[in-house]
């Protein structure tokens, strides 16, 4: 686990280059055709006079993501200040289907510069740069929305140190490796978080753990950015393939959406994505698989899922929840399809076998029963958007768990813009005790929304949210706590001997502030399961 100290700066044009940009390569290994070609945007920039640092800006600070033994992903946009990027104009006509849609710009403004952006990095161990463990230089430009993202690599040293970055011209940001599998690790803090909406308030949770510095690691689990307009979110949970969606590849959905096909969106889609997530190269040949795992010393195993876009089997749209009721229990439901359902379940039984303390697994869903009666009524009682909509695959879950006797399990999810920590027990096939906990094989910590508003109403009062969360409470055997009211986080702090989770509101979001308010701690102690 190396400290990485981050230094990004403008610098001249000798020994830089595109290709240490990821961000022109295709989101794949085997599709470079996918990419932006990187010899067209060099002979178009030859003799562009290149642009004035005093003109150039960090827009979004740095970020990085992925982290492996040996490496990590670091990112940042820098731009020119005179180009606009508020226009969000596409292209139409004949174009091809993965198209990288350049920035466009306002009447009467001047169009974006053709000449690139050159920056230089350098990466240490140690705040003064005395242990420089990386260096380089990198092309960007407008091409890629003026986006950076390059992989670091450092030499593993003998023993584990905490990490740093530091973006010059901008602010100071850190970044970790992780440690290798069977390096014993005490301890490791992580955030989660998600369902980020900006119109309904400033993302202040997002900054709060690193200004207490109280995690080694962040995690996102979706809903990261919020679009209405084109119903993307038709786009992302893939039900426009059968068009049960009202924006699919229907000829009057094709006329009415402006001439952009939905497969059109969804490939552009996956190139901002790419360009603007601190992640690695992902596999086209497999559906765009996101899904993936990484081993945290001994301590722990981060299994993260995707149960929004790959293979999954049709979700409740709203206007179809009877139907999708009516199925929620059929065998050949999934959540995931089959490859990465038959992943998941090797993961949990690989990560049992090499003895990894705790399994984390995350979901962008909420992964426990929950009977909503209270808000749905008595008819369709469950959220069949989540795993409530997915039983089989759930309770083939629960199988691989409790035939294999694997424990220790962590489920973290989002989506619902509530708090909810349930136990984790396969109802009606193994004894339970709600009060001891006894028979769960694990604990589900769901988080509330960043900023997106309460399932039960942007203006509930906090005396109904408690009164609402109280009846849920009472109508959920496994339920242990409920709270829809505070919009926050939270933070799991894991260690060889337990897993504390501590949940965060943010008292406001209407302006940019760091306060928070320690709502709820639950501890659960290695082996107990609840």
């Amino acid at each position: 686990m190396f400290q990485l100290l981050t230094n990004l700066a403008f610098a001249g044009i000798a020994a830089a280059s595109y290709a240490s940009n990821i961000n022109y390569r295709s989101p794949s290994h085997n599709h470079p055709g996918l990419g932006v070609s990187i010899h067209k945007v060099n002979r178009r920039n030859a003799g562009s006079p290149p642009l004035n640092a005093t003109g150039l800006v960090f827009t979004h600070g740095v970020a990085s993501g992925d982290p492996y033994l040996n490496s990590v992903i670091i990112w940042t946009r820098c731009a020119p200040t005179q180009d606009d990027v508020n226009d969000n104009s596409t292209v139409s006509g004949y174009m091809p289907l993965y198209n990288p849609v350049p920035i466009y710009y306002q009447t009467g403004a001047a169009p974006p510069s053709t000449a690139p952006v050159c920056l230089s990095y350098k990466v240490a161990s140690d705040n003064a740069f005395l242990h420089v463990v990386g260096s380089g230089s990198a092309y960007t430009s407008s091409d890629v929305d003026y986006t950076l993202k390059t992989l670091i690599k450092a030499d593993r040293g003998p023993k584990s140190q905490p990490v740093n970055i530091l973006l010059l011209s901008s602010c100071i940001g850190r970044t970790k490796t992780t440690p290798a599998p069977n390096d014993l690790v005490t301890k490791i803090g992580l955030a989660v978080y998600s369902c980020s909406n900006f119109p309904f308030g400033f993302f202040n949770a997002f900054g709060n753990p690193a200004r207490k510095d109280s995690v080694d690691y962040v995690l996102h689990l979706g809903d990261y950015i919020y679009e209405y307009k084109n119903g993307d979110y038709e786009v992302a949970d893939n039900t426009y393939r059968d068009g049960e969606s009202e924006l699919n590849n229907t000829e009057a959905s094709f006329i009415s959406d402006g001439g952009i096909s939905v497969d059109q969106r969804k490939m552009n889609a996956v190139r901002a994505y790419f360009e603007w997530m601190p992640i690695r190269q992902v596999e086209m040949d497999d559906i765009l698989r996101i899904w993936r795992s990484f081993s945290i010393g001994s301590l722990l195993d981060l299994i993260i899922l995707d149960t929004r876009h790959y293979d999954r089997s049709i979700t409740d749209l709203y206007w179809n929840t009877r139907y999708v009721h009516q199925i929620s229990n059929d065998a050949g439901r999934s959540m995931m399809g089959s490859r990465q359902e038959s992943w998941f379940y090797s993961q949990l039984i690989s990560s049992a076998k090499r003895a990894a303390t705790w399994r984390v697994v995350g979901s962008q869903t909420v992964f426990s029963r929950i009977n909503e009666s209270i808000a749905y009524g008595n008819v369709d009682p469950l959220d069949y958007d989540a795993w409530d909509g997915y039983q089989a695959n759930r309770n083939r879950t629960f199988q691989t768990l409790y035939d294999n006797n694997i424990g220790n399990i962590i489920a973290i999810s989002g989506d619902s813009h509530a708090n909810w920590v349930s136990d984790l027990v396969w109802l009606d096939e193994h004894p339970y005790d709600p009060t001891t906990g006894n028979g769960s094989i694990g604990v589900d910590f769901a988080g509330t929304a960043v900023s997106s508003p309460s399932p039960y109403g942007q203006n509930i009062t906090l005396v109904a949210a408690n009164n609402a969360s109280n009846s849920l409470v009472q109508y959920n055997r496994e339920l242990q706590w409920s709270e829809i009211y505070y919009g926050g986080y939270f933070e799991l702090q894991i260690s060889q001997d337990s897993v504390n989770a501590r949940y965060f509101g943010m008292p406001t979001i209407v302006n940019r502030n760091p306060d928070e308010i320690n709502l709820a701690n639950f501890t659960v102690l290695n082996g107990s399961n609840a």
